[in-house]
């Protein structure tokens, strides 16, 4: 069986898409549009039919801040009186799916404007996965991260928060090209982001913006210092050897730190700012040389505990 399409509307009665062969559908009624906004970070949904009867509630609609933060995730199809071409427009730019007028609003109307609505995300969303992700570590990459980060930064605007975006230069991936090859270069990357992911909340994300780059992107932060002090711990726990091809493998790290508001307001600014400092930065090393490729020996590995 197909999994339901969850659909939360907001106004208006229950369109009967029981019967609808684009379903099934399993849809939940809402009483405002802050309510709208309520659920729908409290619950998963996969659209939001917004039910506007009056010229005036499609105003309230275009001026509802949380519309363009929904419309990331959700399918969102406005079921309004005939809208004029300027309001058209701008509910489409808010991130609006499809406007359907309440004339032509007959369930099996509404059930093609949903389903075309999520079917649209979720082709949306995987393309965005294909092209945002760096293929040699499965992390998202420089792209995916500038995305991310200039949503994150227009929903910090209306909802103010402190984040921070860390940049880590990775010293001793060289020698590993070099001596074990390309691949194995890229082994030592996937081990290193495995252990930056160990370090991290769920809502923090980590990317690669370069074969010898990292960043990581703090969705919020309590105290200043603490990408500072996230940025020591994360290059902490890089400094235990990494077993590469039956290698034992010693990098450095360079960090940079970028807060927001403190340091701008601008993804690329951000951006900048945190790889310049990182550029600058004397590497943390471990007890040995960063970079060292040692033959035989017991080799480390992503589990065994630091050395005491």
């Amino acid at each position: 069986m197909k999994a339901p399409i969850r659909v939360l509307l907001r106004g208006g009665a229950p369109p009967d898409l029981a019967r609808s062969a684009l379903g099934p559908f399993v849809v939940q009624a809402c009483d405002s549009l802050d309510d709208a906004a309520a659920q729908c970070v409290a619950n998963r949904f996969d659209a939001l039919l917004l039910h506007a009867a009056t010229a005036a509630e499609l105003d309230s609609l275009e001026r509802w801040s949380a519309l363009p933060r929904l419309a990331l995730d959700l399918a969102i199809v406005v079921l309004a009186p005939e809208s004029t071409a300027g309001s058209l427009a701008r509910l489409l730019r808010l991130g609006v799916q499809e406007v359907v007028p309440l004339r032509d609003a007959g369930p099996g109307r509404v059930a093609l404007a949903l389903r075309q609505g999520v079917e649209r995300k979720r082709l949306d969303a995987a393309a965005r996965r294909a092209y945002g992700t760096d293929l040699d570590t499965g992390l998202p990459n420089q792209a995916q991260l500038m995305e991310h980060m200039t949503h994150l930064l227009a929903l910090r605007e209306r909802e103010p928060a402190p984040m921070a975006l860390l940049a880590l230069r990775v010293d001793g991936l060289a020698p590993v090209r070099q001596q074990l090859g390309h691949e194995a270069a890229n082994v030592a990357r996937r081990k290193i982001a495995v252990r930056l992911r160990a370090g991290l909340r769920a809502s923090d994300v980590v990317a690669s913006i370069g074969e010898d780059q990292f960043a990581v992107l703090l969705a919020w932060i309590d105290d200043p210092a603490d990408g500072s002090r996230v940025a020591t711990k994360l290059a902490a726990s890089l400094q235990r050897p990494f077993d590469v091809a039956g290698r034992e493998i010693e990098i450095a790290i360079g960090a940079g730190v970028a807060r927001y508001p403190d340091d701008g307001r601008d993804a690329a600014a951000l951006l900048q700012l945190a790889t310049g400092q990182a550029a600058q930065d004397n590497p943390h090393r471990g007890a040995r040389a960063g970079g060292r490729v040692e033959r035989g020996g017991p080799a480390a590995n992503d589990e065994r505990p630091p050395r005491p």
